[in-house]
């Protein structure tokens, strides 16, 4: 389905076609009279105007995205039977935004923030979307703390600032965050462009073959740019001077030809060896060894066209875990499994019931075939067509083969902590972590983990959050309880 491409030219009209005789004055009583109520013109225009934004997502607000196309470069039918990846060299289009995590709509780009790395592929089983970040793990493992987290990042409610209170009180008490953490505070923490970050899938997803044989598999995409990242003071400097940055420096590499790209690997985990991995394989917060599972590359994804209308397109964009094809599914991740419900719920109060209408969000190499009605911005697509099924008027039907393959459950239900695995450790990541990073990368760490949690105003919460990096690392936290005794004098 394609847009029919806007008139530009002939007389200036209302929303409704009828010609604007007088752009420039409103109409009134008499010369310096009060304006009319009855200048529908002018009425229509600051109705219109009221009503131009959207409420901005709660997080990642602050985005920016294009087209491109996914290719194929590697046979996966052992493992998916998915019709977008049945056959190398097959391309689909795509759409891929990038957003920082806490800011809002209008903050700057070059700040210390994890990045969104949200990826639709127009599949001609309908879209499917990976909804990923530019980090491999995340902050919790259980959606019900959410909410919460996004809470501490956000504007404290009585003072209407971002508090390092809140921020350390929440990280210290929850120390499955301390890997996330070591991550956001390293070099990688401030991405210098876009395009000279990688992406991740971060959950895990379930993988289903012919055979119904299930995988579990975990997304990576590497950038073909090189990785490049500024220091603190360098984003500091950068966020003042230009806040859109990030943004206009994709923008203009599309602009000149010089498409970004990305290839892309997956980690692939047969379904029966979860059960005694050595860690909770659906853990957000850990990674999967590479030495265990190595990352195998599967395609090319390459950005090669910018939006025409950013509102339109990057802001009424919506993705969802939950959009799914045949062939992937979901795992028994804690995150992802409330991700499931959540992102759709956002979707429908943000832009509306009807978002998956709009050209960017609906399917592109087929068409939706639906019994929903009615609700805000219904295009009447439909026309006579019946709204229920089964129907005897050549309706769309089911068609009795689930997009994923069932999994064993067991047990009684309850609100269950995850089945606890050998090596379900903390710490145990963010220490090898750290343990991997060069003299300099530790010294900047330290510095930047330093500089933020000497602004609590309780010692007890500055003392919680370095005893979290001290059981990463011996090493890790005294030096940085020296550096913030340092600062706080």
């Amino acid at each position: 389905m394609t847009q029919e491409a806007y008139v530009t030219q002939g007389p200036l009209t209302t929303e409704a076609g009828a010609p604007v005789a007088d752009n420039q004055n409103s109409e009134t009583a008499g010369v310096g009279g009060p304006v009319l109520i009855q200048d529908q013109s002018l009425l229509e225009k600051l109705a219109h105007f009221n009503r131009e934004r959207i409420p901005e997502r709660v997080v990642h607000a602050r985005g920016a995205g294009a087209y491109g196309t996914f290719t194929l470069t590697r046979d996966v039918s052992r493992w998916t039977r998915a019709a977008f990846l049945s056959e190398v060299g097959k391309q689909t289009e795509t759409f891929l935004r990038f957003s920082t995590v806490a800011g809002n709509l209008g903050s700057a780009d070059a700040v210390r923030d994890p990045r969104g790395f949200a990826l639709k592929f127009y599949t001609e089983d309908g879209n499917y979307d990976l909804v990923g970040n530019n980090t491999p793990v995340f902050f919790i493992k259980d959606a019900i703390k959410f909410p919460d987290f996004i809470h501490t990042q956000k504007r404290d409610p009585y003072t209407g600032s971002q508090e390092a209170d809140n921020v350390w009180d929440f990280w210290g008490l929850s120390p499955e965050s301390t890997h996330q953490v070591t991550w956001l505070f390293g070099d990688r923490g401030i991405p210098a462009t876009l395009r000279h970050m990688n992406g991740y899938g971060s959950h895990t997803y379930q993988w289903n073959n012919a055979a119904g044989e299930i995988f579990w598999v975990k997304y990576h995409f590497k950038t073909d740019q090189g990785i490049k990242n500024l220091t603190q003071e360098e984003a500091n400097k950068l966020a003042g001077e230009d806040p859109d940055s990030h943004q206009r420096d994709l923008r203009q590499a599309i602009e000149a030809g010089d498409f970004p790209s990305w290839t892309v690997q997956v980690q692939i985990m047969p379904a029966a060896e979860a059960a005694n991995y050595r860690f909770n394989p659906f853990d957000l917060t850990k990674v999967w060894p590479h030495e265990d599972y190595p990352p195998i590359e599967i395609g090319k994804l390459e950005l090669n066209r910018n939006p025409e209308n950013v509102f339109a397109e990057v802001e009424q964009s919506i993705f969802s875990p939950a959009h799914f094809v045949p062939g992937i599914g979901p795992s028994p991740d804690k995150m992802l499994q409330g991700r499931l419900f959540a992102y759709g719920d956002a979707h429908r109060y943000r832009v509306g019931i009807n978002a998956d209408h709009l050209p960017v969000n609906r399917p592109h190499a087929t068409e939706a075939r639906t019994n929903s009605r009615d609700g805000f911005l219904y295009d009447g697509r439909h026309k006579g067509a019946k709204n229920y099924e089964p129907n005897s008027f050549g309706g769309p039907f089911q068609t009795d083969k689930p997009l994923w393959s069932a999994t064993a459950v067991s047990g009684a239900t309850g609100t269950h902590e995850a089945p606890g695995h050998a090596e379900d450790s903390d710490f145990v990541q963010a220490g090898n972590l750290y343990r991997l990073m060069s003299e300099d990368e530790k010294s900047r760490l330290i510095e930047n983990l330093a500089g933020f949690i000497a602004k609590v105003s309780r010692d007890g919460i500055a003392e919680r959050a370095v005893n979290n990096f001290r059981q990463a690392d011996g090493d890790f936290g005294k030096r940085l309880e020296a550096a913030v005794q340092a600062l706080r004098g």
